[in-house]
């Protein structure tokens, strides 16, 4: 039977049952549509996570606290440490070394207070990690030589506070009840109630430590920041960082290290490897509505093939082969499916546009990316569901005897 009329037949008997046909490919369409939704959220999630770390620089190295000494003591990074990794004369392939702390503050102005973030750093961590200012400055050398009581805000911050987030340099803030005077106020780059740069302080790293975080061990850092000269130079940098730091805590050819050097493409690959997972999760969870809807498609052919009992005893007697009836009702499980897919593919564009929208307006960074490639594999499984589960009921049918067909009510 010419392929075209198998075509004619099945779009036929797919329309003269509208509700039931439709009701039939809903399933296909959720799925197909939670498929490509999933997948451009993940793909989206991705390139926000990947672009945040990329911004950072691809040739800056994270020094951590790692290991333990002899005496069973944790070994702590301190200034100490920056200081000797600064020295370009031991580490040509170093530009920069910034030591970083953290902590929760307490930040008040008038009846507005809140907690939030803030970082102890030298002057260069704006460089190392591509903080920018939309107004004021950073903070200085002399802020950190002086234990300045200055604090740089972002835009989100500083409109919590004074209700504005342009002309507030010079204005002063409370933190932890101490006094501050702001200087500078970050560009806003976005984030999430979770992570949010629009809404961290930073302030010189001597000041933090005499005044915010009580210190066990004088000077100690949480972690340093290195930037290599350039991306050519992360090896090397690694390599005589590694040097230098094991000069600093005088440790022994046989002691191993007590801290550990992360490279930025380490942390990328890391990140990278957790979104993939994430979002082939994601397309599973929604794999299984398509599974679903093929259940679905199989469940109908098969009340299709009892009511058209007589129809396919008639077609046999007049000659139609096994194969013509099996491609019959295999055309019409993957039309339903094919046509299913296709309004899927709109309903998953839906749902990445409204997904993006209520990200905009929260403030979070993500853009869904609907992939071609999604749109094709959600599509081409679909098209496979049908057919596999419209395989059993076109065998059912094909394999009906003429006679017993004719004589059934």
């Amino acid at each position: 039977m010419p392929f075209l009329r198998v075509l004619k037949e099945a779009l036929t008997s797919i329309f003269s049952n509208k509700l039931r046909s439709f009701l039939t490919v809903l399933g296909i369409v959720i799925g197909v549509g939670a498929v490509i939704g999933m997948l451009s959220i993940g793909a989206g999630a991705s390139e926000s996570i990947l672009g945040q770390i990329e911004s950072i620089g691809t040739n800056s190295i994270y020094v951590m606290r790692g290991g333990q000494d002899d005496g069973g003591t944790p070994k702590h990074l301190t200034l100490t440490d920056a200081e000797a990794l600064s020295n370009r004369l031991r580490a040509p392939h170093i530009l920069r070394v910034s030591p970083v702390m953290t902590s929760q503050a307490s930040f008040t102005l008038g009846d507005n207070s809140l907690q939030t973030s803030v970082f102890g750093s030298y002057s260069g961590y704006a460089d190392v990690t591509g903080v920018e200012m939309a107004e004021g400055n950073y903070i200085s050398d002399t802020d950190v030589n002086t234990r300045s009581a200055v604090v740089v805000i972002g835009p989100d911050l500083a409109e919590r506070l004074l209700g504005r987030s342009s002309g507030v340099v010079g204005s002063m803030i409370r933190l932890n009840d101490f006094p501050y005077r702001v200087v500078g106020v970050t560009k806003a780059v976005g984030g999430t109630q979770f992570s949010n740069p629009d809404m961290q302080a930073y302030m010189p790293i001597t000041t933090m430590q005499m005044r915010v975080v009580r210190q066990t061990v004088p000077d100690s850092v949480q972690y340093i920041i290195i930037q290599a000269q350039d991306a050519q130079s992360i090896q090397l940098a690694i390599d005589e960082a590694q040097q230098v730091l094991r000069e600093t805590h005088r440790l022994t050819p046989r002691q191993a290290n007590d801290f550990t050097l992360t490279n930025q493409e380490d942390i990328l690959d890391i990140a990278n490897s957790i979104t993939n997972i994430l979002t082939i999760l994601l397309a599973g969870i929604a794999g299984i509505s398509l599974l679903v809807g093929g259940i679905g498609i199989m469940n109908i052919m098969l009340v299709t093939v009892t009511e058209r009992t007589n129809e396919i005893g008639l077609r046999k007697a007049l000659g139609a082969r096994k194969a013509d009836i099996l491609q019959q009702f295999l055309t019409e499980s993957a039309l339903l499916s094919l046509i299913g897919g296709v309004l899927g593919i709109g309903l998953g564009w839906v749902l990445a546009l409204i997904v993006g929208a209520v990200a905009r307006n929260t403030g979070a960074p993500l853009v869904p990316v609907v992939q071609l490639e999604a749109v094709l594999l959600a599509t081409l499984f679909a098209t496979l569901v049908g057919v596999f589960f419209g395989w059993y009921p076109a065998r059912q049918a094909a394999n009906l005897e003429p006679v017993d067909a004719l004589r059934y009510e």
